[in-house]
């Protein structure tokens, strides 16, 4: 079993700037979160978007690697033998054999993506955004993006095989 599955994890850490790109949109959640973080078109101008792209891309990245041992379900075996597949018992290649492709769909990744967001996501920006006194439209904009991005990403990390 490929738990490390770079390119499913890179098309899984652009998919997040793709959902960024359509929920910040003005047309969709863009002009609400903008008022909801008081954010101006003045404030956006001076960024150095190349930066923010950048490390949006390399964050999102990070958590692409965190993500298999959330939506694959044989993660668990995989720890649980040492992480080294040679040192294993013959038990863990039988567990495998009758296994490996157990819940590893696209729906069944994407229920644990969004559960990933709605209990890790949801509730960290939720407690930063009352200390900084934000809206619960704030919180339920950004935490909609990443419950939605996460179950995306969950998605493909899962299926891709």
């Amino acid at each position: 079993m490929d738990l490390f599955n770079f390119p499913a994890m890179i098309v899984a850490a652009v998919s997040a700037l793709v959902v960024g790109f359509v929920w910040y949109n003005p047309k969709t959640f863009g002009t609400a979160w903008m008022k909801a973080a008081d954010m101006t078109e003045e404030k956006m101008k001076g960024a150095n978007m190349a930066k923010i792209f950048g490390l949006a891309l390399l964050f999102a990245f990070m958590l692409s690697t965190a993500l298999p041992g959330i939506v694959i379900h044989q993660t668990g075996a995989f720890s649980l033998m040492g992480g080294d597949p040679s040192q294993a018992l013959p038990s863990y290649e039988a567990f495998m054999n009758d296994y490996s492709d157990a819940f590893r769909t696209f729906k069944h990744g994407v229920l644990h993506g969004v559960l990933t967001g709605i209990f890790i996501a949801l509730p960290i920006l939720g407690t930063n955004a009352l200390f900084e006194r934000k809206s619960a439209k704030y919180i339920f904009i950004n935490a909609g993006y990443w419950i939605v991005t996460l179950g995306l990403m969950g998605g493909i990390i899962c299926a891709w095989k």
